[in-house]
């Protein structure tokens, strides 16, 4: 017996609902890293719930495209956080004006 796609969807909004509200939410920058990450994933399951219902990989194929590109801006965001940290000794994005040229 197969899931139906509306759990798929409604779970990804909800991941997605979760995720916009931590961004509006939160003044730490590894908290609203998070839940962009968050957001981005709800979208992978969204594109792999429609190309499960279309019998097609070209929703899958540009989730794993997707992942790849997180994958390197995790480590671009997390070196600007860590840069941040050891000017200021803080994560807030409050602090993040300083770095103003």
């Amino acid at each position: 017996m197969s899931t139906p796609i509306a759990y798929f969807l409604v779970l990804s909004s909800i991941l997605f609902a979760i995720g916009s509200v931590g961004v509006l939410v939160r003044r730490n920058a590894l908290l609203i890293f998070m839940s962009v990450e968050l957001q981005l994933n709800a979208v992978n399951l969204a594109l792999v719930a429609f190309s499960r219902m279309h019998n097609s990989l070209n929703g899958q194929i540009l989730a794993f495209f997707s992942m790849v590109v997180a994958a390197a801006e995790v480590v671009v965001g997390l070196a600007i956080i860590v840069s941040v940290y050891r000017r200021t000794h803080s994560v807030s994005v409050d602090d993040a004006e300083s770095l103003r040229g």
